[in-house]
């Protein structure tokens, strides 16, 4: 039996403001959303448009409060084939929240806290 991922999901409590994260400082592109009759939720889905992979960030109407994400330990990686082109740009965001220099890698916040982890791409 073979299983194959089809996506992360991330709970976000501003859905426009994490759009425009994703997409500006990743270059993630909506994919498809869903929004049930009542309004109640919706979930968008974003694709890096080379694989099937896919990041949901869903959205929960009631929610009146950000997240709390406590000692959530978790994070997605992105690789980054112009990784220094890449740290420019999540510098000038002021994103970057933690740089480990000795592995070459970095990790970006995102706007409900969540740490995206940045790496080179192979050679």
């Amino acid at each position: 039996m073979n299983f194959t991922f089809a996506h992360n999901n991330l709970n976000v409590f501003d859905l426009n403001k994490s759009l425009d994260f994703y997409q500006k400082a990743l270059g993630l592109r909506i994919k498809r959303r869903y929004e049930p009759e009542d309004k109640s939720f919706q979930l968008v889905y974003l694709t890096d448009e080379q694989d099937s992979y896919e990041l949901e960030l869903t959205w929960l109407a009631d929610r009146t409060e950000p997240y709390d994400l406590g000692d959530n330990e978790i994070h997605l990686a992105f690789t980054a084939p112009e990784f220094e082109a890449a740290w420019n740009l999540h510098q000038e965001m002021g994103c970057i929240c933690f740089e480990n220099k000795s592995m070459g890698i970095y990790f970006i916040e995102d706007p409900d806290g969540y740490w995206l982890e940045i790496v080179p791409a192979k050679a």
